[in-house]
C-alpha cells in the first residue's frame, strides 16, 4: 500500500474521532471516538516504521505500548460509565454534574 493511501486513511480515522468527540454527548460514544483517535495514530506509527526504520522496532514497540493503555483506558473508562449510569440512570455528557452534592 502506498504510503499516501494509508496517511489519508488515518486523517479520515483521526477527524471522525475528532469531530465524534466534539459532538457527541453519550460517554460511551465519546470512548469509542477517542478509541478511534488512538488507532489513526498507531496506523501512522506502523506506517512510518515500516517506512523508515527498519532495523530497529521501536515503532512497533510504541504502538504495542499505545494499544495497551488504550485498553487499559477503555477498561477503566466503561467502568467509570457503568457506575455513573448506575447512579445517574443517564451516560449523557452534559447531565452528568458529578460535583453536584444532593
Amino acid at each position: 500500500m502506498m504510503l499516501e493511501h494509508v496517511l489519508v486513511l488515518s486523517a479520515y480515522l483521526f477527524s471522525i474521532g475528532i469531530y465524534g468527540l466534539i459532538t457527541s454527548r453519550n460517554m460511551v460514544r465519546a470512548l469509542m471516538c477517542l478509541e478511534l483517535i488512538l488507532n489513526a495514530i498507531i496506523i501512522n506509527f506502523v506506517t512510518f516504521y515500516d517506512l523508515f526504520d527498519s532495523r530497529q522496532l521501536k515503532g512497533d514497540i510504541f504502538s504495542i505500548f499505545v494499544i495497551a493503555i488504550s485498553a487499559a483506558e477503555a477498561a477503566i473508562g466503561l467502568a467509570i460509565v457503568s457506575s455513573i449510569y448506575r447512579n445517574r440512570k443517564s451516560t449523557r455528557i452534559n447531565q452528568s454534574n458529578l460535583l453536584n452534592v444532593k
